[in-house]
């Protein structure tokens, strides 16, 4: 593997100073390392979880020990009156909202043939679904208060790559890439950018029974050019880009951080 995947910003620039942001499931894995990026880069951040509320006070205190400002915001993202009320008080303790990361998500296996239609509807409802509700509410602040702001989406590389036992969640993640470009094109006259960031094998705590599995972990490496899996602050880095002034030209845009998992390497040797 690549001595890559352990780096870290050494020396971060403070792109974000003064804006206002909150990024959904943020109390574990690439929503964690994302919120603690945006804060090294100067963002107050707002924490959502939804449950392992030690988890969600964790990382802001994190923040806090670093000299930043955040705090920890319990909402369920389906929930139209707790999403209100979550983006009310960021608005309201930080003066504004300048930046909203659709992190939260979720993945449960069934075959096809076999799928629930709640089991459809819960990822449905808190991949899709939520990111909607999170998106309409913070671009209505953004275009109100006329400073405009930034919205990114984490997809997957799944909005392309078919995942059997997954119908849902690729549906939702799909669905997630074509809200991405058709809320941009609308609100690009209103200075509101929104991006996507699509990730590929990412190791997190969601995933640990495949990485920590030699021949789990081996079979998915042969699924990855770069021959080993992202971290999450690899994410967040990409992320933090799109946030800031240096992405002002780019909305509708989705970037794909998977170390090549989205370029068929199965043909990489000819086939």
């Amino acid at each position: 593997m690549s001595d890559q995947e352990n780096v870290t910003p050494t020396q971060t620039a403070r792109r974000l100073e003064g804006r206002r942001a909150l990024v959904t499931g943020a109390n574990s894995g690439i929503g964690r390392a994302i919120a603690l990026r945006l804060a090294q880069e100067g963002a107050s951040v707002c924490i959502n979880f939804v449950v392992n509320p030690q988890a969600a006070d964790e990382v802001v205190n994190e923040i806090k020990a670093g000299g930043g400002k955040a705090f920890a915001a319990q909402a369920d993202v389906t929930s139209e009156e707790q999403v209100d009320a979550m983006i009310g008080r960021a608005a309201g303790d930080f003066g504004g909202l300048d930046i909203l990361v659709n992190n939260a998500g979720m993945e449960t296996h069934h075959p096809f043939l076999e799928m629930p239609l709640d089991a459809w509807r819960k990822v449905i409802d808190v991949d899709l679904t939520g990111a909607f509700l999170c998106a309409q509410r913070a671009a209505r602040l953004m275009v109100k208060n006329e400073r405009g702001g930034a919205i990114v989406n984490i997809t997957s590389v799944h909005q392309i790559i078919p995942w059997g036992g997954f119908a849902h969640y690729c549906a939702a993640k799909a669905g997630m890439d074509m809200m991405t470009k058709t809320i941009a094109l609308e609100l690009a006259n209103q200075k509101v950018r929104v991006n996507s960031v699509a990730p590929g094998a990412i190791a997190t705590p969601i995933n640990r029974n495949v990485w920590s599995d030699p021949q789990g972990l081996k079979d998915l490496l042969r699924k990855i050019p770069s021959e080993r899996m992202g971290q999450p602050e690899e994410i967040a880095s990409v992320v933090a880009f799109l946030c800031s002034d240096e992405a002002s030209y780019v909305t509708g845009a989705v970037l794909y951080a998977d170390g090549g998992m989205a370029l068929y390497p199965e043909f990489m040797h000819g086939g």
